[in-house]
């Protein structure tokens, strides 16, 4: 285990080294990424957990296995490319010390959520409160050494971006798990929704006095829609998903939307934007072919119904047209869908972000 993580660091060196952005000059100074396995790039690797993607097939388009959840590139690896940087390393890599932080650092946790209990039956995770502290620490330890004075310090964080991409794992690992969470025993569905905002503003404001004024807040995908939801239900879901997932789901974002909305008013000098990942994530399964797609309802690497009964494990053979899949496994998008959602809420023509796209953001 150990020669493998070796092995991964090496190559994501020579990947990181290679993939510096040096023709143009960045939009911002910097990207922070906060969330889950959907913008994972290797942290769960360093941590005891069963939430890992460190073996092939995954990474296969990467070149390598990473530890991100996907065959190839995540959407804020693209959108990393939008902003004029590099790929962001994660945290607990040494890829993220020394002048490497200056340009960004990935905090995302597989298996992470808005509560700290999400996920806690994969073992170790870092929740959102604990990539908060993380990033803390980055401020003290890691940049503060690199500017004259605290001034300089706040406008290089204030002219940086921080994207939250988190909540999922608060349905699929917990308020959906009934047998090892009590949340849908306590909470209705509107109830529960509630509690993730407020505990999620809390954490924003976190965020916020420690310097951070630009944020992008990911609204969760249509999740009644990925393959390990469609694999518990009967009957054949071939053109549909599970509405009353999704319904749950939709209560989560049009809250974060308008928190995004709150927040701007409240919080001086920063700025929010929201970006509506349902709305075209479930165009891209209902409708895949406008987006040159043409497998929606299937895991090109997983096991059992629609391939989300049991997820992508090791050596597994995947699909060989992977550009024609929307989802990689049970649970995430592939390359392409990565790409397709990243184009539409990162690009300087985005309409999928609200009120501006992240490029538009950047310049401010």
């Amino acid at each position: 285990m150990k020669s493998l993580l070796i092995c991964v660091v090496l190559l994501e060196l020579v990947w990181f080294g290679n993939g510096q952005s040096r023709d143009h000059q960045p939009l911002a100074p910097a990207f922070f990424v906060f969330g889950d396995s959907l913008v994972d790039s290797g942290n769960n690797n360093y941590i005891p957990t069963l939430a890992r993607a460190n073996y092939f097939p995954y990474g296969i388009d990467f070149g390598f296995p990473t530890g991100r959840f996907c065959n190839g590139r995540t959407v804020v690896d693209y959108g990393a490319t939008y902003l004029g940087l590099p790929l962001v390393p994660p945290y607990l890599s040494p890829l993220s010390i020394g002048q490497n932080a200056l340009r960004g650092v990935n905090y995302a946790s597989a298996a992470a959520g808005i509560l700290d209990e999400t996920g806690r039956h994969y073992g170790a995770r870092t929740t959102f409160n604990g990539q908060i502290s993380q990033f803390e620490i980055t401020i003290e330890l890691r940049l503060r050494r690199f500017f004259q004075n605290p001034a300089d310090l706040r406008k290089y964080l204030a002219k940086s971006i921080i994207g939250i991409n988190i909540g999922s794992n608060d349905y699929i690992n917990n308020y959906l798990m009934p047998e090892r969470y009590s949340t849908s025993q306590v909470y209705s569905g509107e109830d529960y929704a509630d509690l993730l905002i407020k505990t999620l503003s809390a954490q924003i404001s976190r965020l916020y006095n420690l310097g951070a004024r630009k944020m992008v807040l990911a609204g969760s995908g249509p999740l009644g829609c990925i393959p390990s939801q469609l694999s518990m239900v009967s009957g054949n879901n071939n053109s549909g998903c599970v509405t009353k997932i999704n319904n749950m789901v939709s209560m989560f974002n049009s809250r974060l939307k308008d928190l995004a909305n709150t927040l701007n008013t409240t919080l001086p000098g920063s700025f929010f934007v929201y970006q509506n990942v349902f709305d075209l994530f479930h165009d891209m399964v209902v409708n895949p072919s406008r987006y040159g797609l043409v497998v929606s309802n299937e895991a090109c690497c997983g096991n059992g119904r629609y391939g989300g009964a049991l997820t992508c494990l090791p050596l597994q053979q995947p699909c060989l047209d992977r550009n024609q899949y929307v989802f990689w496994d049970a649970f995430h998008p592939t390359e392409t869908a990565n790409k397709i959602i990243a184009h539409n809420t990162f690009s300087k023509s985005a309409n999928y972000s609200y009120p501006i796209s992240v490029y538009e953001l950047a310049k401010l």
